[in-house]
């Protein structure tokens, strides 16, 4: 926008003026001094009436509300008022700007995956964004404008905001959701301002935990058979000449069973442990279903010696499993020895798969030792055991199931359980409709 150079304003303040005095000295000319006199007076009143009249149009547009337009002047005061309305119009763009620049900002902290607090020198909450509603339990239409301190009022936090020392974030627990862990951080700005940012470490936490178990529960898990083999090993060396072949031989083979248990649980582990971290899984195939259970049941058969009695249910006709093969027998054939195991002798076992135009479904059902129903949402976590000194005692590793729910998550299917203590457990691994090849 260009601007005039201010001596219009000088130029057309005095053309009025000039006018008045050549109109007066033609006046006294030709009609004598009165006439000038006459003229002069004139020319300031209507001057004087000019200057009230828009002197009055300013006034009343100033008490106007904002955005009003600026007034038409008379004269010079026209330019005057253009002045003042392209001054504004400048200020209207500057603020236009400055609004879509803080809603962008704003739009930006409504997205943001962690909690942000705006609080004013006395700690009063001047704004928030959604997730610093979750994190805090806050409702922005009631505790806007609210002292923080009165609407958490955990120990910890209270201490932390008032000890002003920032330099370390603070872990807190909801009293609310004890499973949810916070990590807050203060930032001082603009004087006594603050900032509070909070982010949800719950699932750091869980998995810290986890690791922590997970090396726990390996270390205990080795530690049994190794103490075992050692303890044999050291017999034999300290006195062989001293046992009998026969001694020397059961000793050796238990500690042969208690190297193939680690051996057992180290494969587990390595299974395990590529399927957790997303390694690449094995080339599809088409897995003739019926097959793999037929084969998965003579393996069973053979598992159970004669103990149980077995029965194989087949529906659905001939189908195909897009997957891989040596994943879902190892997961087929998992199910059915956990139900040799924990079925007692004399009991019953039903080894089944159906095909439908909903999907695929293995079952592996018994009237075993059942499982209580507090235990089954744990089921398929890492060394989690319902009864660990029976899972031992039978050569389970405790990782079975969390490898069987891996396989059937890589496969977008689900494992459903369920059980009655005392009455038995049904195993399914149920499989979307896209990934069954029906004949």
């Amino acid at each position: 926008m260009i601007l005039r150079p201010l001596r219009y304003i000088g130029i057309g303040a005095a053309t009025p003026f000039i006018a008045v005095i050549v109109l007066a000295a033609l006046a006294a000319a030709y009609r004598g001094a009165d006439a000038a006199l006459a003229m002069l007076l004139v020319g300031l009143i209507a001057s004087a009436i000019l200057l009230v009249r828009n002197l009055l149009a300013l006034v009343e547009w100033a008490r106007q509300p904002v955005g009003t337009p600026v007034p038409q002047g008379e004269g010079v005061w026209g330019g005057v008022f253009a002045e003042i309305g392209e001054r504004l119009q400048r200020e209207c763009e500057v603020k236009e700007r400055l609004s879509a620049q803080l809603g962008r900002f704003q739009q930006a902290a409504q997205a943001m995956p962690d909690g942000v607090l705006y609080l004013d020198e006395d700690d009063t909450i001047e704004w928030m964004n959604p997730m610093a509603e979750q994190h805090f339990d806050l409702d922005r239409r009631h505790d806007l404008r609210a002292p923080l301190q009165n609407l958490i009022r955990q120990p910890e936090f209270v201490a932390y905001l008032a000890a002003n020392d920032f330099s370390e974030p603070l872990v807190m627990h909801s009293q609310r959701r004890r499973d949810r862990a916070l990590q807050i951080l203060v930032i001082t700005f603009a004087g006594k301002r603050r900032m509070v940012l909070s982010r949800d470490i719950s699932q750091l936490e869980r998995l810290e935990n986890m690791r922590r178990d997970f090396v726990a529960n390996v270390s205990h898990e080795l530690r049994t058979p190794l103490t075992v083999v050692g303890g044999f090993l050291e017999t034999l060396i300290d006195g062989i000449d001293h046992y009998s072949r026969e001694e020397v031989i059961q000793y050796l083979s238990l500690a042969s069973e208690q190297s193939d248990r680690m051996k057992r649980l180290i494969e587990g582990l390595l299974t395990l442990s590529a399927l957790e971290t997303g390694a690449p899984a094995q080339v599809d195939e088409l897995v003739d279903a019926i097959g793999l259970v037929r084969e998965v049941a003579a393996e069973t058969e053979l598992l159970s010696a004669g103990r149980h009695e077995i029965r194989l249910v087949l529906e659905g006709g001939e189908a195909a499993v897009l997957g891989s093969r040596k994943e879902l027998h190892s997961a087929f054939a998992n199910l059915a020895s956990n139900a040799v195991r924990y079925t007692p002798a004399g009991g019953h076992i039903e080894i089944g798969w159906r095909a439908s135009a909903e999907g695929g479904e293995y079952w592996v059902s018994d009237d075993g030792i059942g499982i209580d129903p507090t235990h089954i949402p744990r089921l398929t976590e890492r060394f989690y055991r319902v009864d660990r000194g029976r899972s031992r005692e039978t050569g389970g590793t405790g990782l079975g199931l969390a490898i069987v729910k891996h396989i059937v998550t890589r496969h977008q299917g689900e494992l459903a359980v369920d059980s009655e203590l005392g009455k038995g457990s049904r195993f399914t691994m149920r499989f979307p409709a896209a990934r069954l090849r029906r004949e």
